[in-house]
């Protein structure tokens, strides 16, 4: 199976990423790559990828590693959600879910809560378009109540 993924390169402390696709079985420090797809220099924060063959390799159902899917989703090669690359614990996974199914209940509710709003307003519209219109009543001259004097 082939897989898309970084290889090292460069000096102690200056390190240089290749990107080429290669047997999963070869290691990761050296193997023949069947095809060099650009390159990362995180020093420098450059990056050069060869999109068109990514997306011909991926294709071809060549497999990219966490680092380089999350890579491809930043640059927008491909559409996904980034996959979580650190190893977590048990409990760490644990109230990462938690936390996301709180956050995802909370976005629920306040969708639900923003809809009985929006009703609400357009019952009340409708009911107020409904109500007749007060007659106007005119007050004439003899009609008003003469102010009591203040002391």
């Amino acid at each position: 199976m082939l897989t898309i993924r970084l290889t090292r390169k460069g000096k102690k402390n200056q390190p240089f990423f290749r990107v080429v696709v290669i047997d999963k079985r070869s290691s990761t420090r050296g193997g023949r790559a069947v095809e060099d797809l650009g390159y990362v220099d995180p020093l420098k924060k450059r990056k050069s990828l060869n999109a068109d063959r990514i997306k011909y390799w991926l294709s071809k159902g060549a497999q990219a590693s966490a680092t380089m899917h999350n890579l491809l989703v930043s640059e927008k090669i491909i559409e996904a959600e980034k996959v979580h690359v650190s190893k977590l614990s048990k409990k760490a996974k644990e109230k990462m879910k938690t936390t996301a199914d709180a956050k995802v209940a909370a976005e629920e509710a306040a969708k639900a809560k923003a809809e009985k709003e929006a009703e609400d307003k357009v019952a009340a519209e409708k009911a107020e378009a409904e109500k007749p219109a007060e007659p106007v009543v005119e007050v004439t001259p003899e009609e008003t109540v003469p102010e009591e004097p203040k002391e």
